[in-house]
This record gives C-alpha cells, sequence and structure tokens, in this order.
C-alpha cells in the first residue's frame, strides 16, 4: 500500500493542465494503485493524479458504492438538469462550499490497460466525475463558483490551518457549465 501526500491549494500542479496518456503501461497500472491507496487512505470520493504532483490524465473514484478509475476521460452530458450542494476536494482539505453542477454525466474512457469504459453518473457520482475530470483541466472547483461564493471561498480558504498564503490563480473556468 503506497499513500503518497496530496498536493495543496495554491500548488501550480493543480491548474496545470494534464496530459494525455500514451502508455498503458505497468507505470500507469502503478500510479492507479497509488491514486486509489492515496483515497482510500483519505476516505474520499475521487482523487486525481495531478493531486499527487502527476500531470497525466487519469482519476480515481469511490462514491455510492460505484468505484474505478478513468484514462483520459471525455464527458457529456445527456440533459441540462443541475444540481447545487456542497462540494469539497482533499486538496483544500476540511472545506465545503455550495457547487452547480450538472446533475447527469457520461464518461468515457480507458482502464489502465487501454480498454475502453463508459460510467454513467448522476447526484454525487455525477459531481464526483466532473469533478475530477476538471482537476486534470486545471480546473479547480472554486472556478466553477460565481463570484460572490468564489470571494466568500477565498476567504474562508485563506483562515484554513493548512493554507500557506501562496493562492493559486482563481479563474472563471473555460468549461462551460453547459457543454454537451
Amino acid at each position: 500500500m503506497t499513500v503518497l501526500p496530496i498536493r495543496l491549494f495554491g500548488d501550480p500542479v493543480l491548474t496545470t493542465p494534464a496530459e494525455e496518456v500514451t502508455a498503458f503501461d505497468a507505470e500507469l497500472r502503478g500510479l492507479v494503485r497509488d491514486l486509489t491507496d492515496t483515497l482510500r487512505d483519505q476516505q474520499g470520493a475521487g482523487l486525481a493524479a495531478p493531486q499527487l504532483g502527476v500531470g497525466l490524465r487519469a482519476f480515481v473514484f469511490h462514491v455510492d458504492g460505484v468505484e474505478g478509475h478513468l484514462v483520459n476521460p471525455v464527458l457529456s452530458f445527456p440533459d441540462e438538469q443541475l444540481q447545487d450542494g456542497p462540494e469539497g476536494c482533499l486538496s483544500m482539505p476540511g472545506l465545503y462550499f455550495d457547487t452547480v453542477r450538472r446533475r447527469h454525466v457520461v464518461a468515457k474512457g480507458y482502464t489502465d490497460r487501454g480498454d475502453p469504459v463508459q460510467v454513467v453518473g448522476d447526484g454525487e457520482l455525477s459531481r464526483c466525475l466532473q469533478h475530477e475530470t476538471d482537476h486534470l483541466d486545471g480546473v479547480l472547483f472554486i472556478d466553477r463558483m460565481d463570484a460572490e461564493r468564489r470571494r466568500a471561498a477565498m476567504r474562508t480558504i485563506r483562515t484554513a490551518t493548512w493554507f500557506t498564503g501562496i493562492a493559486a490563480k482563481v479563474k472563471v473556468s473555460p468549461h462551460p457549465l453547459f457543454r454537451r
């Protein structure tokens, strides 16, 4: 079991788009194992490779009894239903902020062996799949918030015991919420 340290808000790797995986090899399978072990240790819902400092498009998830991983995921949205509710991030430990996400998602990608896979999610699983894919795009969930929520979140982040004083550049997401 390998539990690795999780990069915290302010680390540039979290706002840098990850590279597409091109080698489905033992190294990738090791990364997926490390992600899985670290996620289990932290008891989170999802964990993306950039959160371990690895700039590759891979993440693991465990939500409502559904667990797995996706490599090079691509999301599509079967409808326009939205959900608004609390969302957290292992890179911002202990903090939760209301965030609007799509209610339903279809995530297509690959296993760590290169086999095609599809995950259909709604509710919390949908939220997790979107959150982790955003990590791969260098987008943090606070980037998804409206200006008022984002300002309130930043005030809270600045008071967190883990905050180093080096804030990530908060941006408006380049990925529209209503993308299909």
